[in-house]
Parts: C-alpha cells; sequence; structure tokens
C-alpha cells in the first residue's frame, strides 16, 4: 500500500493527503495558504506546513507550482520571523540554486532575498551565494530573467566590481530592456560610490554617450542619466582638467534636449540643472539659437576639430529657448528647474535668463509659472535677481492673479528684491496695495512683504511717507484718515524704516503711535520675525524718540534708552528684536529674539556672547549625533557589509552639509567632523583587508595607497586643530597608533623602521596623557603598550618581528565614539595669486629668479609655528622649493593674519613657459624627525597642508 502523509491540526482546514513522491497540486497549494495566514494555526501544525512544502519543492518539477510554493513559503517566514532560518535553509539547501530552469533558480534567489530582507540576522547568508551563480544566470536565455537578475542586483551582495562588469557588458545587449535596466544599474552603483578608478569611470562614461543615440526612447532616457551621474564623477576626478570635462559633460547633455522623446528632454533638462560648473560663453550659448562668436573661440572647446566645434555649438546654440518653449508643459518645468542652478554660476547668464523667466509668467500650466517663481526666488536669495524696468509690469501683474500660490510666490520674492529706482518701488508699493484691495484674505502676508521690502529699501520709505503723512493724520474726530487696510499697509512699511540698512530713516515718532492702534494685526502678519510683546516695545520706545532708531535695553533697570549709534546690518533672515539686547521680560508673555543662524531662541536677560556660546554647544551637541552613528559602523565593518557601511558614511556626510553656521566658534567643530568621517572611511577601507576571503580583500598595492592617505589625513586632524582635550587628542592618537599597527601586521613592509619610530613616538604621547589619570585608556592601547614593552619599545631587528603578534593586537582595537567637548579652532590658509591666469601669465626670464607675488591669509596660527611656501614644477623633490614663512615679520593677531609676500622662485626652467603649483604648509614639530630628508633648506619635519594647491602660470619673456 503506498506511503502518504496526512497531518491534522485544531484548524477545521485540515492539510492535504499527498504521496510521499508526489508533489502537492495547485490546489492543494492553495488550501495550504489559509493554514499560513491564520495567527490561530498551532506550532505542530505550522511545522507539518513547512515540512510539507518543502518536500514538495524538492520533488516538484512544474514552474508554476515552484512559484507558488516559494511563495507560500516566504509568506510563512515573513509571517513568523522565529522561522525564517529554517525556512531559509530551506530553500537555500534546494537544489533549485543549480538547476537548469533560470527562472526558477530566479524565483529562489528571490525568496532567500526576500526572507534575509525580514531578518536581517540571514544577511551573511545571501552574501555567501557564489558571484558566479548569480553571473551565469544574468547571461541565461530568458530576456525576461535578466533584466530583473540586474534590476535587484544589489539584493544579493554582489561585488561591486563584477557588477560594474555586468552593468557594463549588458549595455550592448540585443534587447531595449535590458540595455535600461544596465544603465539604471551603472547609476545606481555610482550612488555607492565604490568605483574611483579613472580609467574605469571615464571607460563608463563614454559608453553611456555612444547610448545617447540609441534607437529606443526608454535607453536614451536611461543614457541621459547615466552621463550625467558618471559624468560628474568624471569631473571630481579629473582635477586638473576639471573645467574641460565639465563643459564636456553640459554639451553632451545639451545634444538631447531637442530628442523626439519628451522623456528624454525631461531627463536632459533635469540633468543639466545637476551640473555645477559651466563656463559662461557655453551658458550663453544656450540662451540664443545663433551660434556666438566667443563660442568658436572657447578655450575648454580648443582640443574639437571645426566639425566637432561646429556641432558642439549647434547642441549647445538655444537649448534653453527651446525647452521654454517646448510644446509639453513637463519639458517646460524642468527647463525652469534646471536654470535654478546654473543662473547662480553668472551674473551676465542669469540676467539674460531673466528675460525668458519673465515670458514663463504667462505660460498656460500654473505648474511652470510656479517653477518660474521657484527659480527666481533662488536667484534672489543668491543676489543673482536685478529686475528691470521692462520687467516690473509684467512681474508686479502676478500680484493680482486669481490664484492664490501664484501671488504668495510672487510677494516670496519680493521679500528679497532690490530695487535701485525710485519709480520701481512705487510701482512695487501701488501693486501691493492692489493686491491687498482685490484679496482681502492675503492681508497677513502682505504687510509681512511690505515690511521687509522697507527694510530692504529705507530711504525710499521715507520719501513715500513723507508724501502719504499728511493724509495719515487724525482727522477731527480723532480717527485716523483713508481706508484702514491702507492704512495698516502703509504704516507697517514705515516702521520698518529704522531697520534699514541705510542710516539717514527718519520717520515722524507719531507714526508708531498710530501703528500701535493696529497693534493686533501688524502682529499677527510679523509673526514670524516678533511676537506681541516685542514689537510693542519697539513701537513705545520709536514713538518717543525723534533720533535715529537704534534701540538696547538698560538690564538693571528693565528700561528702554536710545543712545547715539548707528542702525545695525541686517539681513532677510534676521528679527526685529536684533536691533540691539535683548527685550525685557512682560507680564502674560515673554520675549524673544531669534538669531538668523541658530533656529534656538534667546532668551531676555542672555547677553550676546552667553547667547553665541550656548549656541556652539548646540552645534557640538548635533556633531556628536552625527559622531555617533559613524561609531556604528564598526561591528557592520567587522562582518564585512561594506555596502552598509559607505551608504552610512555617505548619508553622515550628507546630514553634516544641511547645517550652515556663520559662527567662527562652530566652524572648527564643523570642519573636524567632516574630516573624522572621511578618516573613518579610510580606515574601513583598509581593515576591509583583515576579513575573511568572503569579503573583499584589497591588493596590497591599494592597501599601501589608503593607508598613505589614512596617515595624512590623520596628521592633518592632529596637526591642524588646536584646543584639543584630552579625550580627543587620545581618539587621534590611537586612530594613528591603529594606521601603523595595519602597515606592520603586513609581512611585506613590517621592515619599515620609519613606523616603528613613529608608534614608540605616538605611544609615548598616550602615556604623557594616561599619567594624570584623567583619561582612560581602551584595550587596545593597553595591548599596544604591552607589546612596546615586550618588544623594548619597538627597538628590534627585522628577523625577531612577528606580524602574527601585531594581528592579534588588532583584533582587540573597536572603534569608539569620539565625543566633542572643546571648542575647537581650525588652522587654516588662504593663497590668491591676483592677476594671474593662463591667458595672463607672469613673465620670467630663463635662470633667473622670478617673483611670485602672494596675497595670504591666516587663521588660528601663532607666530610660533613652522610655516612653509611649498613651490612644485614637477613632481620629483628636485624641482620642489621651500621658502620659510617667518610669521614675526608681518602684522596681524593670531586669530586672523593678512599680509602680501613675493615668493622667490629660483629654479626656472629654459623653456618658453610652465606652471607652478604652491601652497602653504605647516610643521608638524610633534612628529618624528624624518632623518632622510633632512636638507640643507628646508622642513625637518613632516608637513601638513593648510589650503589647496594654486598654479601659477608663467611664461617666458621673448
Amino acid at each position: 500500500m503506498e506511503d502518504h502523509v496526512f497531518l491534522t491540526c485544531d484548524h477545521p482546514l485540515n492539510l492535504p493527503t499527498i504521496s510521499t513522491n508526489e508533489p502537492l497540486s495547485l490546489e492543494a497549494l492553495a488550501s495550504l495558504r489559509s493554514l499560513i495566514i491564520n495567527p490561530s494555526t498551532t506550532a505542530p501544525t505550522v511545522s507539518s506546513v513547512i515540512e510539507t512544502l518543502t518536500r514538495s519543492l524538492q520533488l516538484s518539477r512544474d514552474p508554476l507550482a515552484i512559484h507558488h510554493t516559494l511563495k507560500l513559503l516566504t509568506d510563512m517566514a515573513l509571517r513568523r520571523p522565529h522561522l525564517s532560518g529554517v525556512v531559509f535553509d530551506s530553500v537555500y539547501s534546494h537544489s533549485l540554486l543549480s538547476t537548469h530552469s533560470t527562472r526558477v533558480a530566479a524565483e529562489s534567489l528571490d525568496a532567500l532575498a526576500s526572507i534575509a530582507e525580514g531578518n536581517r540576522v540571514l544577511a551573511p547568508g545571501i552574501e555567501e551565494l557564489d558571484d558566479r551563480l548569480f553571473a551565469s544566470l544574468c547571461f541565461s536565455p530568458s530576456r525576461s530573467v535578466r533584466p530583473w537578475l540586474l534590476r535587484n542586483a544589489d539584493r544579493f551582495g554582489v561585488q561591486p566590481h563584477l557588477l560594474f562588469t555586468l552593468f557594463l557588458g549588458f549595455t550592448k545587449d540585443p534587447y531595449p530592456y535590458v540595455r535600461k535596466v544596465a544603465l539604471d544599474g551603472l547609476v545606481g552603483l555610482r550612488k555607492n560610490g565604490v568605483i574611483e578608478d579613472p580609467d574605469m569611470i571615464e571607460g563608463c562614461y563614454f559608453r553611456a554617450v555612444e547610448l545617447l543615440n540609441d534607437m529606443e526612447d526608454c535607453v536614451r532616457s536611461a543614457a541621459v542619466r547615466t552621463v550625467c551621474a558618471w559624468g560628474l564623477m568624471l569631473v571630481a576626478c579629473k582635477s586638473e582638467t576639471k573645467a574641460y570635462w565639465s563643459d564636456e559633460v553640459f554639451v553632451k547633455l545639451c545634444s538631447m534636449v531637442r530628442d523626439m522623446s519628451m522623456e528624454v528632454r525631461v531627463e536632459a533638462f533635469c540633468a543639466l540643472g545637476k551640473i555645477e560648473m559651466v563656463s559662461e560663453e557655453i551658458l550663453l550659448q544656450t540662451l540664443s539659437k545663433k551660434v556666438l562668436v566667443t563660442m568658436k573661440g572657447k578655450k575648454s572647446l580648443a582640443q574639437c576639430s571645426d566639425e566637432q566645434l561646429e556641432t558642439s555649438g549647434s547642441s549647445v546654440a538655444g537649448a534653453f529657448m527651446h525647452g521654454l518653449e517646448d510644446e509639453f508643459h513637463e519639458v517646460r518645468k524642468a527647463a525652469c528647474h534646471s536654470l535654478r542652478t546654473l543662473t547662480i554660476l553668472s551674473a551676465k547668464f542669469a540676467g539674460e535668463a531673466l528675460n525668458l523667466l519673465m515670458d514663463v509668467l504667462n505660460d498656460d500650466s500654473i505648474l511652470v509659472r510656479l517653477q518660474a517663481f521657484e527659480t527666481m526666488h533662488r536667484m534672489a536669495t543668491f543676489d543673482c535677481l536685478t529686475v528691470q524696468e521692462t520687467h516690473m509690469h509684467m512681474f508686479l501683474g502676478t500680484l493680482v492673479d486669481n490664484d492664490a500660490l501664484i501671488r504668495s510666490s510672487a510677494r516670496k520674492i519680493l521679500k528679497l528684491a532690490k530695487l535701485q529706482k525710485l519709480k520701481l518701488f512705487r510701482l512695487t508699493i501701488d501693486a501691493l496695495l492692489e493686491n491687498l484691495e482685490r484679496h482681502p484674505q492675503d492681508e497677513a502676508d502682505v504687510l509681512s512683504v511690505l515690511f521687509h521690502i522697507g527694510r530692504n529699501h529705507g530711504k525710499f520709505v521715507v520719501r513715500i511717507i513723507e508724501e502719504v503723512f499728511p493724509q495719515m493724520e487724525p482727522m477731527s474726530n480723532g480717527k485716523l484718515g483713508f481706508d484702514s487696510v491702507r492704512v495698516a499697509a502703509l504704516l507697517v512699511l514705515a516702521i520698518s524704516a529704522p531697520l534699514s540698512r541705510e542710516c539717514d530713516c527718519n520717520i515722524p515718532p507719531t507714526i508708531f503711535s498710530y501703528a500701535v492702534t493696529y497693534l493686533g494685526r501688524i502682529s499677527q502678519a510679523l509673526s514670524d520675525l516678533m511676537n506681541q510683546n516685542s514689537l510693542l516695545d519697539y513701537l513705545s520706545q520709536c514713538s518717543r524718540s525723534s533720533g535715529p532708531y537704534a534701540i538696547e535695553f538698560n538690564f538693571k533697570e528693565g528700561e528702554p534708552c536710545l543712545p547715539n549709534a548707528n542702525v545695525p546690518t541686517f539681513t532677510s533672515n534676521e528679527i526685529i528684536g536684533s536691533i540691539a539686547m535683548p527685550l525685557p521680560q512682560k507680564t502674560g508673555g515673554t520675549s524673544e529674539i531669534l538669531s538668523p543662524t541658530i533656529k534656538k531662541p534667546r532668551e531676555a536677560g542672555t547677553s550676546l556672547v552667553e547667547y553665541q556660546l550656548d549656541v556652539h554647544d548646540e552645534v557640538t551637541k548635533s556633531m556628536n549625533v552625527i559622531l555617533a552613528k559613524v561609531k556604528d559602523i564598526w561591528p557592520l565593518v567587522l562582518s564585512g557589509f561594506m555596502n552598509e557601511v559607505l551608504r552610512t558614511l555617505r548619508s553622515c556626510r550628507e546630514e553634516l552639509a544641511t547645517f550652515t553656521s556663520d559662527s567662527h566658534a562652530s566652524a572648527g567643530v564643523f570642519s573636524f567632523t567632516k574630516q573624522y568621517i572621511q578618516i573613518v572611511k579610510l580606515l574601513t577601507k583598509a581593515w576591509v583587508n583583515f576579513l575573511s576571503s568572503t569579503h573583499f580583500p584589497c591588493g596590497m598595492g591599494e592597501l599601501d595607497l589608503v593607508l598613505g592617505k589614512l596617515d595624512r589625513r590623520l596628521r592633518d586632524l592632529k596637526s591642524a586643530f588646536i584646543r584639543l582635550s584630552e579625550e580627543e587628542e587620545l581618539h587621534i592618537l590611537e586612530l594613528i597608533l591603529v594606521t601603523c599597527m595595519l602597515r606592520l601586521s603586513k609581512v611585506e613592509i613590517c621592515c619599515n623602521l620609519g613606523t616603528l619610530r613613529k608608534l614608540s613616538s605616538m605611544m609615548s604621547r598616550v602615556e604623557c596623557l594616561l599619567r594624570d589619570g584623567s583619561v582612560e585608556p581602551s584595550r587596545f592601547i593597553i595591548e599596544v603598550g604591552k607589546l612596546s614593552s615586550e618588544f623594548g619599545s619597538f627597538s628590534l631587528n627585522e628577523a625577531s618581528f612577528n606580524p602574527l603578534l601585531i594581528r592579534r593586537v588588532l583584533e582587540s582595537f573597536s572603534l569608539k565614539q569620539l565625543v566633542l567637548c572643546g571648542r575647537l579652532k581650525h588652522m587654516k590658509a588662504e593663497l590668491d595669486i591676483t592677476d594671474n591666469e593662463y591667458e595672463n601669465p607672469l613673465r620670467f626670464v630663463a635662470g633667473l629668479p622670478v617673483g611670485i607675488p602672494c596675497y595670504i591669509t591666516l587663521h588660528n596660527i601663532s607666530a610660533e609655528s613652522r610655516l612653509w611656501l611649498k613651490m612644485t614644477v614637477n613632481e620629483d623633490n628636485e624641482s620642489t622649493q621651500f621658502v620659510f614663512l617667518d610669521l614675526n615679520h608681518f602684522g596681524g593677531c593670531d586669530d586672523v593674519r593678512i599680509f602680501m609676500f613675493t615668493a622667490p622662485f629660483y629654479k626656472t626652467p629654459k623653456a618658453f613657459s610652465f606652471t607652478i603649483r604652491v601652497c602653504i604648509c605647516m610643521e608638524c614639530l610633534s612628529e618624528v624627525e624624518d632623518v632622510s630628508s633632512v636638507k640643507r633648506w628646508g622642513p625637518r619635519h613632516e608637513l601638513t597642508y593648510l589650503c589647496r594647491e594654486k598654479d601659477v602660470y608663467l611664461s617666458m619673456v621673448k
């Protein structure tokens, strides 16, 4: 009699009866689903269901039945996470991964990935899958499986360099959708930041450029995204020819703005908005359909042939004119959006583009009009919006538009507008008053705009108020004349004038008394700037004043006083209350003052110095939150999850970029945190070499390169920041010790006696910090100290050195959280060589010295520091010259020191022209003296660079 398996449970629906040698039918599989989704199913029944599905999976050869079985097992694992490991092992151990059916194998991979995503503990199992399996499946004949595998490649832990090869290869697939997915995969790979080789980046970029001419719309659209993404990477890695490559990418993208496909044109304009550096000649050409003369002589296109130059010029010519006149509103909107970034690059381009944007304000699509306003607002924010008289009537006409969003967007721009003529100011005020009359619901926003625009044009306000003031005098019955809405608007305009940057803004004191009668309406309009108590205090003081309106408070008595002082300068983000000192407490409310750069309110009675210190503390706390996230990546590093590690570090950098501060006290904290994140990234790359073979070890040459960068970064962090606390310095020293131990752990470089000397020197400094007992050493430092004692402070011969012992010490290292507690100051320099460009070089006579005029600004550098001006022609040391900067001979103080210095360069070659790279560097006196590099003249210690290198162009006198 044939054996059967029959399982029962408390559930009214029993498991089906099946043969042990036959798979489940589709009907039987459907009946099992109710048991899986029912949370009341008993544990024995659930176990039986798993066993039944696993046996069916082993016996079935029907792809449809296997598909449903895998779906049920996946649902079981997701609904019952405690069983996900059992289900994962069942699917993983099954022979489906080596089956001849590509579709079934892909579905098995999908099931494993879904289970691992629900339970991260199983993630290493996915990463242990053989990359050859994934590659073989990608080359299967099934055209539906290939794009699915490429689209989901990041779920299976495939090595980035293998993915790069696969994606690049499949861009030549005969099926267009596969080519599209491959290009999208390259874009995603670029976001991970794992490909850094310039040749690989350049090859990927030019492959994407070829696909811009593909026959399929979806492929061209993906190619535009890829050209933009990898083009930006190419620009970043080509530091010496950055301008050329940036223009090259821009021109290639411009060639796609006339594509037949609407989606491609949208992608092209979106990509253009991501380019951050473009020559002004090329930008201007995008606004003219005729090829300009300046375009034909563009230096960055000098390498092109005449035919290529003509093609490039025609590709760029009128690109934005075509975009803003496109028949599809999606294209017009994308063109407006891309101008947000590009108009900031050139004032001349911004002025020309504004003419086109003004025409866009009459567009049929409200989305396009709103995007045009957003672009103009960004231009105004970066002081690139210069409104001419010819523009004003069209622009101001939008203030009476029927759409509330249009009116609001126009008013938002007027808050930042700077009008050069009284006539334009009158037109603006009249338009705002008309807006108020036609749309009373806009009252609060209109009054707020009047306040901002009045504060930016104090002299014009005085002229207007002088004309209307007689009409504002109370009538015989004591009531104000005019319509009340119009009076409120003019009063808001008047009370803003004393806060203008222009000092001579004398407004009759009675105006402020009149404004008190509209206190509720005005305070509601200015609620984002001050509360009602602050406004009342301000109006009360100004109504008693007959001179300049610089107001401050007597803290002892809490009474306002009016000193003879100039009115301070305000930006559009500042508020009334910051015109002087804090406002006093008022019954029933608290006066608050908001800083233009800090979100935390300043309480009454707090001095400005104390407030800035509080602000710095808040910034330090924010940086410590980011540093805590950096610390949390170390378990991922030890597990080999490098994609997660790099993604976390990238998010930390992006989060850091969202912070802004004008405080000099906070600038050091920002710079320190930014450099520390870069150091941790390098450390994780070096540490990968010590993971097991299942991860991605780097080669010896790459390891040496990473350790070299790590040494320089740590040296800069240790030497370029002052006021480090003992905990902060100990943390940096520990990272330096780790770097030294990483070098010594490799047999190939363990004979580096310089590393041993540096390790000994750093341990001596660590012992000094630990001597007073105020800081505690980590386990790693303790182990390094034991090793130092065991080997006699590392004064041993090479034969007795044991790398295995070093590796054992390294295993005790764990990245601790760095907590910033001191008020760091960043030592940095600014170097400027004026009036020197490629077209305007300095003149020299071969064989004779030449003087290089250097304008230098030093920050937080004491006179005792040993600064050098390094001048290099070629990479070899023979062409490098150092000039010592004795700071005692220059004026200024340690905080800021500005001076001009003419540096002599003696080694002028016998050449028609050459370039010198100049930078300012500082000796790290705490480092061990490098005896091998000591010369008759020059630095005797390691150097840290305080600024970027500047290229100085020189040409021989004919």
